[in-house]
């Protein structure tokens, strides 16, 4: 077995024990999220809308590939230009909600390198929603 293989593997394995844990949500395409803190409810974001937020993301070894907190700004996106699994998340949010969510490679970046992500990962992005637009 390749280092590839083997590197998908441990990421499968990953989300399999993560999902049996007290406190973690299932969304549509095996995302997992977990909620750090509730929002108040406002607003619903859709494939469409421009959302504000900050959000961590990184691997499950907790390297770190991008961090808005850090850089002490929060991003705008338009979401139907995030990779799949960011998509679905958010259209789950409310605005205030502050979640951990487990991405799938299927629907992050896939089967190929990402810059210094590696192919196959599994994407772990905490983010807090500001605004939605």
């Amino acid at each position: 077995m390749g280092k590839k293989q083997e590197y998908k593997l441990k990421n499968e394995e990953y989300l399999k024990e993560l999902s049996q844990k007290d406190g973690i949500r299932t969304l549509p395409h095996g995302i997992l999220y977990e909620v750090i803190k509730e929002g108040t409810g406002e607003g619903k974001v859709s494939a469409r809308s421009i959302v504000t937020c900050h959000y961590r993301g990184s691997l499950i070894s907790g390297k770190v590939f991008d961090d808005s907190w850090q850089r002490g700004i929060p991003e705008a996106f338009r979401v139907n230009e995030l990779i799949t699994g960011f998509q679905i998340a958010l259209c789950a949010m409310r605005k205030g909600d502050h979640w951990r969510i487990h991405i799938p490679y299927q629907d992050g970046y896939g089967t190929k390198r990402d810059g210094e992500i590696p192919a196959f990962s599994t994407l772990v992005f905490e983010v807090e929603l500001f605004g939605i637009g």
